[in-house]
Parts: structure tokens; C-alpha cells; sequence
């Protein structure tokens, strides 16, 4: 909650009183690996702010899973899209390890933004970011060859991530299949 709290009075630039205010609003929970948060066709009711853990979206295309993104602590997740319109959503939302969340109601979010500009912001910084990260993982998906979209992954995502996810959830992410991957990898160690 620490971590929350300084993101929130250094990032966002809440008051004390409002971090209280929020912190007030948040429920606390714990996932075990493997366990669906939020299912395909249901909707998305909270944002979660990871304590400590591992967690993913992802949707079925063709019955194989195919990860859209990754979070681990003190970071943000949902199934953006059911959470912003309230509707069913396509991702599923899962913890990968056994996580700690900090959930924010899309109700609770709504009220606290009538009381501030500065819940507001939240949700614009919490959107901005959201949107840049989408842009970013479009642009590599269309630009990058498979060694470079796995080796931009290597670099800017946190080591957790990195280190913990299994093979075949990364594989998906960077839109290759695990062999590929696996191939990728060994040259890299070879070079």
C-alpha cells in the first residue's frame, strides 16, 4: 500500500486527505495462480493495483491463448476496454502466481471522480498510459522481426516479467509461436 500511496501523492498529486480517501475505498485481495480475476463475457468491474504478484490478459483466438499484456507489482491491470464502457469483456484477466491486489470499484472510481479534479487525473494518467502502451505494442508488432520485438522485450520490461512468465505466455505476447521463441533464445546464447 506504501507503494500506492507515494504513486498516487508523487504521480498524481493527490492530497493526503484524498490518498486517505482513496486508500478508504480499496479492497484488498488475494489471488492464487491460475486464477481467472476477471472472465471473457463477463464484466470488468474493478482496476487493481498490484501489491505483489503476476498477472496477464489474455483472449482465445482459434482456442490458443494469446496474451495482449502483462503487470506485476505496483502496477495497474484490468481488462481496460469492460472496465472504461462497462460491457462484456473479449480478455480474460489472470493471476499468473499468487497476487496481492488492491481493487478499485468502477462505481467506487466514478464517485471519487465528482469529488476532485484530481481523481480526474487519475483515470486521464491511467488512460494516457494505457493508450501509449497499446500504441507501442502495435507499432513493434508491425515494425520489429521476431529477434527484435523479443529483444525490446528483454530490455524495457521488468525483470519479474522477464524472469517468471512462462515461455509459451511470452511467445504469444510477441506473436510468435514457442518454438520460434525457443530458436531465438538459443541463438542469442550461442552469439
Amino acid at each position: 500500500m506504501k507503494e500506492l500511496r507515494t504513486y498516487l501523492q508523487e504521480e498524481i498529486g493527490l492530497s493526503q486527505g484524498e490518498v486517505e480517501r482513496l486508500s478508504s475505498k480499496l479492497v484488498r485481495k488475494e489471488f492464487e495462480a491460475r486464477t481467472e480475476i476477471v472472465r471473457s463475457g463477463t464484466i470488468a468491474r474493478g482496476i487493481y493495483f498490484i501489491e505483489n504478484g503476476l498477472l496477464r490478459t489474455y483472449h482465445l483466438m482459434d482456442g490458443k491463448e494469446i496474451t495482449t499484456y502483462f503487470a506485476c507489482d505496483h502496477q495497474f491491470i484490468s481488462t481496460y476496454a469492460s472496465f472504461i464502457d462497462q460491457s462484456p469483456s473479449f480478455e480474460t484477466l489472470e493471476a499468473i502466481e499468487n497476487s496481492t491486489v488492491y481493487e478499485l470499484s468502477y462505481n467506487t472510481l466514478k464517485e471519487l471522480y465528482d469529488e476532485s479534479s484530481n481523481f480526474e487525473r487519475l483515470g486521464r494518467v491511467l488512460a494516457e498510459r494505457n493508450y501509449l502502451c497499446i500504441l507501442d505494442r502495435t507499432l513493434t508488432m508491425q515494425t520489429k522481426t521476431a529477434k527484435q520485438k523479443y529483444l525490446e522485450f528483454m530490455e524495457t520490461y521488468d525483470k519479474k516479467i522477464v524472469q517468471r512468465v512462462p515461455q509459451h505466455q511470452i511467445a504469444s505476447f510477441l506473436g510468435m509461436t514457442p518454438e520460434s521463441l525457443s530458436r531465438i533464445r538459443k541463438q542469442l546464447v550461442t552469439s
